[in-house]
């Protein structure tokens, strides 16, 4: 075989496994989703269990506790794990992302709730497809999106102490910064998982999930910071 021959096909090889791997990637991502929301539904239309939530702080504490351990444990023992257990702390975890985001129909109308999900699920489409097809390094938006998540993050700490930081035109623009940021983060990391050298990994599926996570992970943030900003409150 020529060199060119070889060079092409092995290119064309390349590419069908990363089109492959890009596809179970959002195959799992769409199903975390549809977790969260499933159960999101399930749970705001029992009072039992909304009640059992709000009125017992050591049990919200813990739906949140739980959440960040299982994400620290799946991304700092992804390559142990197997994909049994990958499946189960992935899916694990969106479920339990959807028992919190039950409190979200105790504060917003259901119609705002709908219209950020939809205008979120549109956004995040156009952005990961530019982020996939995009041949320019996204690194550098990367990188900014990432200290601006620090910041986000520490400003929305603070608030916790300091209610009044996110009043009024506060809110609007702590809303309006975070939707830039996890724009920036889902066009970023599209780009990372594509570029990711799956051929190394025995595992594909394995890498695939954890690529969902983080997809996943920037789809719900840019979601609920849709919801503050246009979200009418009960």
């Amino acid at each position: 075989m020529e060199p060119e021959s070889f060079m092409q096909n092995n290119s064309q090889q390349i590419a069908e496994v990363n089109a492959h791997f890009m596809s179970s990637v959002y195959r799992f991502m769409v199903l975390g989703v549809l977790t969260t929301a499933i159960i999101a539904y399930f749970v705001s239309q029992s009072p039992q269990i909304i009640y059992l939530i709000l009125s017992n702080k050591p049990v919200f504490l813990g739906l949140l506790l739980a959440q960040f351990v299982l994400v620290f444990f799946f991304t700092t023992r992804i390559r142990q794990i197997t994909f049994f257990i990958a499946n189960v702390v992935f899916f694990g975890y969106s479920a339990l992302t959807g028992i919190t985001f039950s409190l979200l129909s105790l504060i917003y109308v259901h119609e705002s709730i709908q219209n950020a999900f939809l205008m979120a699920a549109v956004a995040f489409a156009g952005l990961s497809a530019f982020g996939y097809f995009c041949k320019k390094d996204l690194g550098p938006i990367g990188t900014f999106c990432f200290m601006g998540l620090i910041g986000l993050i520490g400003y929305g700490l603070m608030s916790f102490f300091f209610p009044a930081m996110l009043s009024g035109a506060a809110n609007t623009v702590y809303a309006i910064a975070g939707i830039i940021i996890f724009a920036g983060l889902t066009a970023y990391d599209t780009q990372k998982i594509k570029n990711m050298n799956v051929e190394i990994w025995e595992e594909k599926n394995k890498l695939a999930i954890y690529g969902a996570l983080t997809l996943y992970l920037d789809f719900i943030n840019l979601f609920l910071k849709m919801l503050r900003l246009i979200g009418r409150r009960k």
